[in-house]
């Protein structure tokens, strides 16, 4: 090897493919010790490859990455856990696309978030596995994955007079700020919601991760809480999440 050369290995989610010429891919690695990473897989389409299925959309793995400058290569990968093949459900393949597009979005090259990382790993988890609801996993997802990234909410209180809880609230996804129903005039863009979307929304956003997913709402719950999540997130970053809109052509 060149001195200029580095080698190393990782775990990582593949979370874009693009295919070069006949033969090769270009890839797009979430790890949870460097963030993001673009790695060229020479040869990865080639039937006789065994690098084939590690470098697919989707697959979990272990790869050995050869640095030279400011290109990586991948040299070896082995697939840990492929999440999807075919046949997958359609609803699922679909959010398991936008918890990819989250990790392009807010992941960051060079830059370790083992908090991130694990999130994305279970949800595709639980999306597959453990076949839970797919609203409440999105929901679950997209909302803590903008708590780690700096957007936040409050929602301890009444952002007005402090009040803990009321039948009807209003969650202001622009602000980010709860109010109670005397109060909710003062919301920029009101939600409302229950005594059950309040609970599932401070679950998600203060549990502790070993209990993030040990909730349940009834299906349209879910369904609802996850349309609350989706235009927070939306809001919050004013980033256009293409897949975020595919699915909600579908399934909203």
């Amino acid at each position: 090897m060149k001195e200029s050369e580095t080698r190393f290995t990782v775990e990582a989610l593949v979370i874009k493919e693009m295919n070069v010429g006949e033969h090769d891919r270009l890839i797009t690695l979430f790890t949870r010790e460097s963030g993001l990473l673009r790695a060229f897989a020479a040869g990865a389409k080639s039937i006789k490859s065994k690098k084939g299925a590690a470098t697919a959309l989707l697959t979990y793995g272990s790869f050995t990455i050869q640095k030279k400058k400011d290109s990586y290569r991948v040299t070896e990968a082995t697939p840990i856990r492929v999440f999807f093949g075919a046949g997958s459900d359609i609803e699922v393949l679909t959010l398991a696309q936008y918890f990819c597009e989250l990790c392009d979005v807010f992941g960051t090259a060079g830059v370790s978030d083992a908090e991130f990382f694990r999130l994305i790993l279970n949800s595709l988890h639980f999306l597959t596995a453990e076949k839970r609801s797919p609203a409440l996993i999105k929901a679950v997802t997209e909302l803590r994955a903008a708590v780690i990234s700096g957007y936040m909410p409050d929602l301890v209180a009444c952002g007005e007079c402090g009040k803990f809880d009321d039948d009807v609230m209003a969650f202001d996804v622009q602000g980010g700020v709860l109010f109670c129903g005397e109060h909710r005039a003062a919301a920029v863009r009101p939600v409302l919601i229950d005594r059950t979307l309040l609970s599932a929304l401070r679950h998600i956003v203060y549990a502790e991760f070993a209990k993030l997913y040990a909730f349940s709402v009834p299906e349209d719950a879910a369904r609802r809480l996850s349309e609350i999540t989706g235009q927070y997130i939306t809001l919050q970053t004013d980033h256009r999440f293409k897949t975020l809109e595919f699915y909600e052509n579908l399934f909203q």
